[in-house]
């Protein structure tokens, strides 16, 4: 397992869109990573609720913090392959939160659920797959 800290996951995500939509990094383990951001009008879509791009980016820069701490030794990266999102709320003000956490830690994949809520209720529920990304071998002459 590779291991990072926090303060280096928020160096990572400069310049980068969870820097510029304001993710913020509560708490990471192996086995949990808690994020949310305050809504602000970028995060909203133009009815006035809750873009559902913005519940993704959290939900998905989650998860793929928890794969990033979780990599297998000798893995370079990973790559989202599959996202599922299923929004039951939305909000217009306050504060979104979102709980990730592994279902699968596999060598050539990771499965991570996460939940996401605002004023303490759920607002959507995510589940992505994550492809680890090996190092590419030269075949000999």
């Amino acid at each position: 397992m590779i291991k990072i800290s926090i303060n280096e996951l928020h160096e990572r995500q400069r310049g980068t869109l969870p820097e510029l939509l304001g993710f913020d990094l509560v708490s990471a383990t192996t086995q949990s990573i808690h994020a949310g951001f305050d809504i602000k009008p970028h995060h909203l879509a133009p009815n006035g609720y809750l873009h559902a791009a913005s519940l993704i980016m959290l939900a998905d820069t989650s998860c793929g913090y928890g794969c990033m701490i979780n990599l297998p030794e000798g893995a370079n990266s990973f790559t989202t392959i599959e996202l599922k999102s299923n929004f039951l709320g939305t909000a217009r003000e306050g504060r979104v939160d979102c709980i990730a956490t592994p279902v699968h830690l596999g060598r050539t994949t990771q499965v991570w659920d996460a939940t996401v809520s605002a004023a303490g209720k759920t607002i959507a529920l995510f589940r992505c797959t994550q492809m680890v990304l090996w190092p590419k071998t030269r075949a000999k002459p």
